[in-house]
C-alpha cells in the first residue's frame, strides 16, 4: 500500500431515476438518520434503520428480497421474515417522499436522491477532492477539504443498525476514516505542524495499538519536536507489543524509520514530499524594500560590493559572502546596501531576506526574534520554530543550506547581534549595515562609508529639486550641500523640503543654512550629524508641530498609538491626529498602521535634543511624561477591573490626574493590554523618578496579566527589577514592597520558587515597614503558594491563613477568595479532603457572587484539584473544563496547559488512560517555553503514566527519566515520587 485512504466503492443513481426534492437527507456515518429540511424523521426499529441503510449504501442499486434479508438476519432469519421485510419497506414509505423507495423485481431500491443528500457519499467526493489538491502540491487545500470529510463521521457508524451487513460496513466506514486521518496526519507533518500532531497520535495509537502506520507517523512527529528518545520508545513498544499480540516483527518501513532516527538522518528533520506528488516548491521571500529611484553616486562601492556578491553566488565550493557597511547615521548605508541587493536579485533565485534590526535604538531586535520571522518567511511553520536561539540559528542554516539566497541585515548593533542570523552556508550572502565598523565579525569585507563627494551631493540635490531650479543657482545649491556636510540625509531632507516650497529659491533655502545657530555644532561629529540634518525640517515646522514632535520623542516604545500620543500633547484625539498627520508629511514621523505612530530611531533621538533644548519651561517635558504614565495606569487600571471585578487592588492604586480609555467589552480591554505591552512596560521603565516612581510601580501591578499569561513574561520581570532597583535607590519602602510583589509573582510564574519565596517575604516585611497593607496581603498569600509547591505545608498554612485574616480586614472579597483556594490546596496536600473541598467551593462562590469570570476560574481550578482527590472525577472534570474554556478566553496560556494537566490526573484517576495521554500532550505544548521546568516535570510525569497504561512503556520510561532529571536539578521533592515509579517498572 502506498498509505493514501483508499475510498470505498460507491455508485451514483442512475440518471433516469426520479428527481426527489433537495432538502430530503441521509446519514449512516454516526446513526442511521432522515431530515427532510430541517425535521428529523423517525426511521424507526433498529432493524427498519437495518433496512434503509442497507438500501442507502447500494445507492440505487436494486436489492432482492433474498439479500435483503440476509443483510438483516444473516443464516438464521426468522419464520416470518418476508413479511417483515415488507412491513419495514411500507412504513420507510409513509416517511420518504414519493418514488425515493421504489419496488422492483421482488427487491428494493432508494432512488432519486439529489446531490449532497447521503454524508457517505459527499465524503467520498471530499476525499476525491483532497486527493486532487494533494497531487497538485497543495497541501493547506488537501487538509482542510480531508478535516471537512471527517468531520461527516459523528460518532461510531450505523450506531445501533443490527445485522452481518451493517457489523461488515461499520468495519469497512471505519477503516475508511483512519485512511483519511493517517492522511490527514501525514500531510499535517509535510506541513511542519509536529507538536500539535503528537497529542492526537498519541490517542490514535492509544485506540489503535497495532496499527503501525499511527506509530509511524508519531515517530516521525515526536523526532521533528526534538524527542528522539521518546521516538525510539514507540518503536519498541510497537515491536514488542506486535510480538506479543500476533507474533511477527514490525513492517519493513517502520524499521527503517527507526534506523534513520538513530543515524540522525538530517533528511527526517524536515517534511519530505511523498515521490509520487510533484516537488514542493520552497518559499521564495522578496523581503527588499523598494529602492530609491533617483539613487546617485557612489558607483566604487556598488562595483566593490557587486563584485563580492558575485563571487559567493557564482564560485563552487566557496564560502558564504558577507560585506558590512559602517558609518554615520544619515550616510545612506541603507540606501546604498538595498541598491546593490537590487542589482544582485538575479544571482540569488532562491530569495532575498531583510530585516531592520533596529541597532541604533534602545532596545535592539532579538537575534531568535529575526531568526522566527525569517524561518517563517523561508516556509517553515510556526509549530517547527524551535524556542532557543542556538536551535533557531542551526535550523535557518539548515533550511538554507541548497539555496541562493541574499540576507541584508540593516542597522545593526554589533557583530553579536549579527552572527547568529548569516547564513553560513556557500551560493548565500549577506549585506550588514551599521554605525560601528564590525571588526570582529570574522571573515567579512569591511567597507567604510563616507559622504558623499562634493559632486555627488550636488547630483542627488539636483535629481529632488529639477535640473532647471539648480542650475539657475549652482553656487547656491553647493552652498547647501555643503552646509548640509555631504550626507546624503541631510540632502535629502533639505531638497524635499525646498522641492514642496515652489515660491522658495535655493538662495533662500541656503541662507538658512548659512546660519550657523540653525544648525548643531556637533555637525561634523559622528552621530550627532544627524540632529543636524532634522534641524532643516524641524524649523519648518508650525509651533503646534514642532511641540508635537519634541514631545512625541520623550516616549519610549517602538511605535506610539493616538490615544496615547494625546495624552503626551494634552490634546484631544482628532486634533492630535491631525497634528500626527502632517508629520507624516513631512517625513519626521512615520505611519506605523492606522492609529499607531513611529519615528525613525535616529529622528527619535533629534527630537528629544529638541526637547531638551527648547522645550521651556523642562518642566514642560516632565508633565508629558507624567501624562502619559497617567494615561496607561488608569486605562490598565480600568481594564484590570473589568477582568477582576470587586478586587481592591485599583482602590489602593496611585491617582491619576489624566484620564485613560473605557472599555464596555472584557475582549477590546484585553486586546489593548497586549498590544500596548511593550510601550506601556517602555514607560514604567522611563519612569523612575521619586515623583513618578509609585505611579509607575502600581502601572506594573496593573498589568500583572502580561506576566500571568506568559505572553510578556520576561519584558515584565525585567521591568520589574528595573523600578525595584529605582524604589531601592529612592529609599521609598511603599514602591519596592509593591515591586517585589510583581517580581515575586514572576518568579512564581516561571518555576523559580525560592527566588518568589526571597522576594515576597521582603514585600511583607517594607509594606509592614511602610504600612501598606496590600502587599503583605499579597505577598502572605504567594508565600503560602510557594510553601505548598515545597511542601512545607505548615509555614504554608500559617501564611494564608494570616493572608485570610489581612484581606477580610480589608474588604478584599477576592483576595480572600483566592487565599482560601490556596488554602484548600494545603488541606488537600494534608489529607484533610472535605475541608479542601470546602474551601476550594467557598472561594469559588465568592467569586461567582461577585461576577468574577477570570479568577472564578482559578476557584474552578482548585475546587477541581480537590474534587479529583475526593473521588467525585466527573465533577471535577466539568469544573476543570469550565476554568479551561475562561483560560483560553482570557489568553492565560500557562494556566490553560496547566488546567489540561489537571484534566489529565483526573483521567488517570479515571483510567481513561489515552485521553489523559491527549491531555498531558497538550499541555506540554502550551507550556513550552513558560511556566519553568518544575511546570514541566509534573506534565512529563502524568504523561509517562499515560502511556505506560496505555502499553507505550518506552515512551513512558523517556518521559519519567526527563522529569526525574528537572525535579533532580531543582532538589524538588517530586523526584523521590518519580524515582518510585521508575522502580515499580524496573520490577515489572
Amino acid at each position: 500500500m502506498d498509505g493514501r485512504p483508499r475510498v470505498p466503492e460507491q455508485r451514483r443513481p442512475g440518471s433516469a431515476a426520479i428527481a426527489a426534492p433537495a432538502a430530503l437527507r441521509f446519514s449512516v456515518l454516526g446513526p442511521v438518520r432522515a431530515w427532510l429540511g430541517e425535521e428529523t424523521l423517525n426511521t424507526g426499529s433498529p432493524q427498519q434503520r437495518a433496512l434503509l441503510a442497507a438500501l442507502l449504501l447500494r445507492e440505487g442499486r436494486t436489492a432482492t428480497a433474498a439479500e435483503l434479508i440476509d443483510a438483516l438476519w444473516g443464516a438464521e432469519p426468522p419464520s416470518q421474515a418476508l413479511a417483515a421485510l415488507r412491513t419495514y419497506a411500507s412504513r420507510l414509505r409513509k416517511i420518504l417522499d414519493p418514488g425515493v423507495l421504489a419496488s422492483e423485481s421482488g427487491g428494493y431500491a432508494v432512488r432519486g436522491l439529489g446531490e449532497g443528500a447521503l454524508d457517505v457519499a459527499v465524503a467520498q467526493d471530499l476525499a476525491t477532492e483532497a486527493e486532487k489538491a494533494r497531487s497538485a502540491g497543495d497541501l493547506r487545500q488537501a487538509r482542510e477539504v480531508l478535516n471537512r470529510a471527517l468531520a461527516l463521521w459523528d460518532g461510531e457508524p450505523l450506531a445501533g443498525v443490527p445485522g452481518p451487513y451493517a457489523d461488515a460496513q461499520r468495519v469497512r466506514l471505519e477503516e475508511w476514516r483512519l485512511q483519511l486521518l493517517e492522511s490527514r496526519l501525514d500531510m499535517d507533518l509535510e506541513q511542519g505542524c509536529h507538536a500539535e500532531a503528537v497529542s492526537e497520535l498519541t490517542a490514535l495509537t492509544a485506540a489503535h495499538p497495532l496499527r503501525e502506520r499511527l506509530r509511524e507517523l508519531l515517530m516521525l512527529a515526536l523526532y521533528r519536536s526534538g524527542r528522539q528518545a521518546e521516538a525510539l520508545a514507540v518503536y519498541a513498544d510497537t515491536r514488542r507489543l506486535l510480538a506479543e499480540e500476533l507474533g511477527v516483527d514490525p513492517r519493513p518501513g517502520l524499521r527503517e524509520l527507526q534506523q534513520r532516527i538513530l543515524q540522525a538522518d538530517e533528511a527526517l528533520a524536515e517534511p519530505s514530499t511523498p515521490a509520487t506528488e510533484p516537488a514542493v516548491v520552497p518559499v521564495r521571500p522578496a523581503q527588499l524594500p523598494a529602492s530609491v529611484p533617483d539613487f546617485t553616486g557612489r558607483s566604487a562601492f556598488v562595483s566593490e560590493l557587486s563584485e563580492v556578491l558575485a563571487s559567493a553566488s557564482e564560485a563552487e565550493g566557496s564560502v558564504m559572502a558577507v560585506s558590512a557597511l559602517a558609518g554615520i547615521g544619515g550616510v545612506g548605508k541603507t540606501t546604498l546596501a538595498v541598491h546593490v541587493a537590487h542589482r544582485a536579485r538575479p544571482a540569488f533565485p532562491d530569495g532575498q531576506l531583510y530585516v531592520d534590526l533596529q541597532g541604533a535604538g534602545p532596545r535592539p531586535a532579538e537575534p531568535e526574534t529575526v531568526l522566527g520571522s525569517f524561518l517563517r518567511a523561508l516556509g517553515t511553520a510556526d509549530s517547527a520554530i524551535p524556542d532557543s536561539l542556538e536551535e533557531r540559528a542551526a535550523l535557518y542554516r539548515s533550511v538554507l543550506d541548497g539555496r541562493r539566497v541574499l540576507v541584508l541585515l540593516d542597522n545593526a548593533k554589533d557583530a553579536a547581534q549579527v552572527r547568529p542570523l548569516l547564513p553560513g552556508t556557500e551560493g548565500c550572502a549577506a549585506l550588514v549595515t551599521s554605525r560601528v565598523r564590525m571588526l570582529d565579525l570574522a571573515g567579512a569585507h569591511l567597507v567604510d562609508l563616507d559622504v558623499m563627494s562634493p559632486d555627488e551631493a550636488l547630483a542627488l540635490f539636483t535629481k529632488i529639486v529639477g535640473e532647471e531650479r539648480v542650475a539657475a543657482e549652482r553656487e547656491a545649491a553647493l552652498d547647501v550641500v555643503a552646509a548640509c556636510g555631504f550626507l546624503p540625509l541631510a540632502i535629502r531632507i533639505a531638497a524635499s523640503r525646498l522641492a514642496a516650497r515652489r515660491t522658495w529659491t535655493v538662495s533662500v533655502l541656503a541662507v538658512k543654512l548659512a546660519d550657523e545657530r540653525r544648525r548643531l555644532d556637533e555637525l561634523q561629529a559622528g552621530d550627532l550629524a544627524v540632529k543636524a540634518t532634522f534641524e532643516l525640517g524641524y524649523g519648518q515646522l508650525e509651533p503646534a508641530q514642532a511641540r508635537a514632535f519634541r514631545l512625541l520623542g520623550l516616549a519610549d516604545g517602538p511605535d506610539m498609538s493616538l490615544a496615547a500620543a494625546a495624552a503626551i500633547l494634552d490634546l484631544p484625539p482628532e486634533d492630535t491626529e491631525d497634528l500626527l498627520e502632517s508629520l507624516v508629511d513631512t517625513s519626521l514621523l512615520e505611519s506605523a498602521a492606522p492609529g499607531r505612530y513611529r519615528f525613525h530611531d535616529l529622528v527619535r533621538l533629534y527630537a528629544r535634543a529638541c526637547a531638551e533644548r527648547d522645550e521651556q519651561p523642562p518642566s514642560e517635558r516632565e508633565a508629558a511624561m507624567s501624562r502619559l504614565l497617567d494615561f496607561y495606569l488608569a486605562t490598565a487600571a480600568g481594564v484590570y477591573a473589568i477582568e477582576r471585578p470587586g478586587d481592591r487592588l485599583v482602590d489602593h492604586l496611585e491617582a491619576t490626574e489624566y484620564a485613560g480609555l473605557v472599555f464596555e467589552e472584557r475582549h477590546r480591554a484585553q486586546d489593548w493590554l497586549y498590544c500596548e505591552a511593550i510601550c506601556l512596560l517602555a514607560c514604567v521603565r522611563q519612569s523612575t523618578r521619586p515623583d513618578q516612581l509609585r505611579r509607575a510601580v502600581d502601572l506594573l501591578w496593573a498589568a500583572i496579566d502580561l506576566a500571568e499569561s506568559g505572553a510578556n513574561s520576561k519584558e515584565y520581570e525585567a521591568t520589574g527589577t528595573a523600578v525595584r532597583a529605582a524604589a531601592r535607590s529612592c529609599r521609598d519602602e511603599r514602591a519596592e514592597a509593591r515591586a517585589l510583589v510583581t517580581l515575586a509573582n514572576g518568579h512564581h510564574m516561571s518555576g523559580r520558587f525560592e527566588l518568589a519565596d526571597q522576594e515576597a517575604a521582603e514585600a511583607v516585611r517594607l509594606a509592614e515597614v511602610a504600612g501598606d497593607p496590600l502587599p503583605q496581603c499579597w505577598a502572605s498569600n504567594m508565600l503560602g503558594v510557594i510553601a505548598l509547591y515545597q511542601s512545607r505545608y505548615d509555614v504554608g498554612e500559617s501564611h494564608l491563613t494570616r493572608a485570610i485574616e489581612s484581606f477580610r480586614s480589608a474588604g478584599d472579597r477576592p483576595g480572600e477568595a483566592s487565599a482560601l483556594c490556596n488554602l484548600s490546596r494545603i488541606h488537600l496536600a494534608t489529607g484533610r479532603t472535605a475541608s479542601a473541598v470546602s474551601l476550594a467551593q467557598q472561594g469559588t462562590d465568592m467569586y461567582d457572587d461577585m461576577g468574577h469570570a477570570f479568577k472564578g476560574a482559578n476557584g474552578r481550578y482548585a475546587l477541581g484539584l480537590a474534587l479529583t482527590q475526593s473521588g467525585q472525577l466527573d465533577l471535577a472534570a466539568e469544573r476543570l473544563e469550565e476554568a479551561r474554556a475562561v483560560f483560553r478566553d482570557s489568553r492565560q496560556r500557562l494556566w490553560e496547559g496547566m488546567t489540561l494537566f489537571r484534566l489529565a490526573e483526573v483521567d488517570l484517576a479515571a483510567r481513561r488512560l489515552a485521553q489523559a495521554a491527549t491531555n498531558a500532550e497538550s499541555a506540554l505544548t502550551l507550556l513550552r517555553g513558560i511556566g519553568g521546568e518544575w511546570r514541566r516535570g509534573n506534565v512529563l510525569t502524568a504523561l509517562g503514566r499515560a502511556l505506560s497504561g496505555i502499553g507505550q512503556s518506552g515512551r513512558a520510561q523517556v518521559c519519567l527519566q526527563e522529569a526525574l532529571s528537572i525535579f533532580e536539578a531543582l532538589g524538588a521533592p517530586e523526584a523521590d515520587e518519580v524515582r518510585a515509579l521508575l522502580e515499580a517498572r524496573a520490577v515489572l
